[in-house]
């Protein structure tokens, strides 16, 4: 017998990135797998002689459980008086120069206990599980020294020991030169690779390295020693590309083979022909674009006619998104960058997994691939990105196990 079969569904499988709906479907889970997925009147027996545990769905909609493939959720304090002075005209540029942005956060983070940063990470992952994310990949970059980089990333491993969720943790050591580095970018790229990615790596807390190549931040010679070692290493790369001026980010993401790139208001026509080329996914990241005020939008139809994956993701960070809703993130996606629907869904479930890595095991519901799946209250997949501030989830399968979402 199967351990659990859920019946008297709409199963959106999301196999090729299209909804391929089962108008009257049914998926069964095994050893935390799906064992089986098809129309419901082609099952092998009567449900209750194939299945420890049988739920009928009562018509619902079935998804593959959503993937949040980039977030810095591990920090501490807020920004919010930033906001204030950007209201009033300062640029996120300008405020990081002056000793703003992503320094300002690092202060707190390194000063907070891993206790501290657990509990509230954990409030804010809560608020995304409850919205059908079954994965989610969480960056380190507010410790930027060794000590503090290793803390952030313990604890991303602890939230997956303690919440129904798979977790990929990012080194991003290269997010910004601390303080105590000011005038010596190079420096610190040494520090960066000589001493915090050996660390990591040889701790096993990263599953991949990331850096934000970008005129306040690295530029693309010290991201490639980054990447460099981080080869060396053996850890994949994915990059903070194009966001606030093109620097030919995309192109070097994909010169080093990255599982993504991410941002890309700014990416060149060339960058896109290299990232379709070696196979990189595009991570848009329509909070920031829209927390910040962006205007420069990501080349969303160069990105369809060279059809390279496009994943979605909130970036949930107390900077330029401070976003815990998945939801909300397709509806920007859909509004402000034009995606469909479809697309939407497709950039949170297998693209999103293709951007982690993940896309043999994850994004889609097919026999063999982890049965993490989310349960719909919608007349159509199309509702999940259309209303704002909804939250129609009401059942998160997590390796086969279903549980009901807490409302926060």
């Amino acid at each position: 017998m199967w351990d659990a079969l859920w019946t008297n569904a709409k199963v959106a499988t999301l196999r090729g990135g299209r909804y391929s709906a089962l108008a009257a479907g049914a998926v069964a889970a095994e050893g935390g797998r799906i064992a089986w997925v098809g129309a419901a009147g082609d099952l092998p027996g009567k449900p209750d002689a194939l299945a420890r545990e049988v739920h009928d769905l009562g018509g619902r909609w079935v998804t593959p459980g959503l993937i949040d493939c980039h977030t810095h959720l591990v920090y501490a304090g807020t920004r919010a008086h930033e906001f204030e002075l950007r209201l009033q005209g300062a640029s996120y540029a300008e405020l990081a120069r002056a000793g703003g942005g992503i320094v300002a956060t690092v202060a707190a983070t390194r000063d907070a206990s891993e206790a501290v940063l657990l509990d509230a990470s954990s409030r804010r992952l809560a608020r995304l599980l409850d919205e059908g994310v079954t994965a989610i990949e969480i960056k380190s970059g507010y410790g930027l020294r060794t000590d503090a980089e290793t803390k952030q990333l313990r604890v991303a491993r602890r939230l997956a020991e303690a919440a129904p969720v798979t977790v990929r943790t990012t080194f991003l050591g290269a997010h910004a030169v601390p303080p105590e580095y000011k005038g010596r970018v190079d420096e610190y790229v040494t520090l960066v690779c000589d001493e915090m990615l050996p660390a990591v790596a040889q701790a096993g807390l990263a599953d991949a390295v990331d850096a934000f190549c970008e005129g306040i931040a690295f530029s693309p010679e010290q991201t490639a020693r980054v990447f460099e070692r981080a080869g060396a290493l053996g850890l994949p790369v994915k990059l903070h590309a194009d966001q606030l001026s093109d620097l030919g980010g995309a192109a070097l993401a994909a010169r080093f083979g990255a599982l993504s790139a991410d941002h890309l208001e700014y990416t060149s026509a060339a960058g896109v022909r290299a990232m379709a080329a070696a196979g990189t996914v595009a991570v848009l990241l329509p909070g920031a674009f829209y927390f910040l005020r962006e205007t420069k939008l990501p080349p969303v139809q160069a990105l369809r006619d060279q059809r390279v994956p496009i994943a979605v993701a909130t970036d949930c960070n107390p900077g330029s998104s401070p976003l815990t809703s998945i939801l909300l993130a397709l509806n920007l996606a859909c509004t402000l960058f034009r995606l469909t629907p479809e697309e939407a869904l497709a950039g949170v479930t297998c693209h999103a997994a293709r951007a982690l890595g993940m896309a043999e095991t994850h994004g889609t519901i097919e026999v063999g691939k982890a049965c993490d799946l989310a349960v719909w209250d919608v007349g159509e997949p199309a509702e999940l990105a259309y209303a704002m501030g909804a939250n129609p989830c009401v059942g998160v399968v997590k390796g086969g196990v279903m549980r009901t979402p807490q409302r926060r």
